[in-house]
């Protein structure tokens, strides 16, 4: 149960990046995603870039975790390592510019990724 409720997290914290570029634009994830939904539905091939596919298939990994009577270490870690990818690279660029916003919504991803490569770590394996 609680690699569901972990991995369950990492959904949702994955959603809660926060972007902000120029004077007056900022965006969550989530408003970002939806955005690329409607993109993927009426024109796919704008939306084909290395930074919005692998974490959107890493949160539809995860999203299959959910269903899984036990979810699957293997299919957790590729997740983390997709999403990791934005999320870190969100958190090095509020770092460097000293962004309090975008680190403080990052945080949550990261500490929740930590936790859970934890778990399943130092989950014992069925004999």
């Amino acid at each position: 149960m609680k690699s569901k409720i972990l991995n369950l997290l990492l959904l949702l914290t994955s959603l809660l990046g926060f972007l902000e570029w120029g004077k007056n634009n900022q965006l969550f994830l989530f408003q970002a995603e939806a955005e690329i939904v409607l993109k993927l539905i009426y024109n796919p091939g704008s939306v084909f870039h290395p930074f919005v596919v692998l974490p959107l298939f890493g949160q539809l990994l995860l999203l299959i975790t959910l269903f899984q009577s036990t979810p699957k270490k293997i299919l957790t870690f590729i997740s983390i390592g997709a999403l990791t990818l934005l999320l870190g690279f969100m958190f090095l660029i509020g770092v460097m510019s000293l962004n309090l916003k975008i680190i403080c919504s990052t945080i949550p991803f990261l500490v929740t990724a930590v936790l859970t490569i934890r778990h399943y770590n130092n989950k014992k394996k069925p004999n």
